[in-house]
């Protein structure tokens, strides 16, 4: 499919998919707040943080009730978080985040995809220790310059404003597509989103924090492709919340 129509695929409906995978994920750690503690704010410290949380991220207030209810069902478990990390084409790594109620389903539906299509589980550990765990605001390229969001992030605390990776193909399109990411810590993320704001600056939020290669990995055309079907047939799966790579 070559790169360039690669780029162009996958850009269709990606922001979408991302907010519904932010919202499932919100969800599911209410659910598991409420089913830990009640669902009352008051005697509930978690789920009082969950729901900080979930309005720093401006999800709806209808996705949050909905889940309080849904705690409350019978049937319904607590969700356990896991990670599995995996070997993509070309020397590419993947971690992949998850939040089950039924972990022997969740293992299997992986393992199912990397079958599939290519990928190989890692041994834990094989992969993390090529990511840092950060909070991550996401802005296009068209909506702020680079001086300006490192004027704010400095104001916020912020640890850096990473650029987009650009290739020779690109087309002004492509580069419209592309995203500044401020990195930011727990600490400062809410001061990060506050001065977007008062800026005008439209973002992206992470889903609670995102997980940044400390290298990246160029791959040829065949194995990049590869890895973004094998990335994009995981995250079709209702478990999991996120997938990383280090492919650049």
């Amino acid at each position: 499919m070559g790169r360039r129509s690669s780029k162009i695929a996958g850009r269709k409906g990606a922001q979408d998919a991302k907010k519904a995978k932010l919202y499932s994920r919100i969800g599911k750690e209410v659910v598991s707040a409420v089913k830990k503690g009640g669902p009352n704010v008051t005697s509930n410290s978690v789920l009082a943080a969950v729901l900080e949380k979930a309005k720093e991220l401006d999800v709806p207030k209808d996705i949050v009730e909905r889940n309080i209810k849904r705690a409350s069902e019978k049937g319904q478990e607590a969700y356990i978080e896991k990670i599995y990390e995996v070997y993509g084409y070309g020397g590419v790594s993947m971690v992949v985040e998850v939040s089950t109620d039924k972990i022997h389903r969740s293992v299997a539906k992986i393992r199912e995809v990397l079958r599939d299509y290519g990928g190989k589980m890692a041994d834990s550990g094989s992969v993390m220790f090529k990511f840092t765990r950060s909070r991550v605001v996401n802005i296009r390229v068209t909506n702020a310059d680079k001086d300006q969001l490192l004027n704010i992030a400095l104001d916020a605390g912020a640890e850096d404003v990473i650029e987009p990776p650009t290739y020779e193909d690109d087309t002004e399109e492509d580069r419209s597509e592309r995203y500044y990411k401020i990195v930011g810590s727990s600490e400062n993320y809410s001061s990060i989103l506050s001065k977007l704001r008062e800026e005008g600056i439209d973002f992206e939020p992470d889903n609670g924090s995102e997980l940044l290669p400390n290298a990246t990995i160029e791959v040829d055309d065949e194995a990049m492709d590869l890895n973004k079907e094998l990335m994009h047939q995981l995250l079709e799966l209702d478990d999991v919340d996120a997938v990383y790579t280090d492919q650049k």
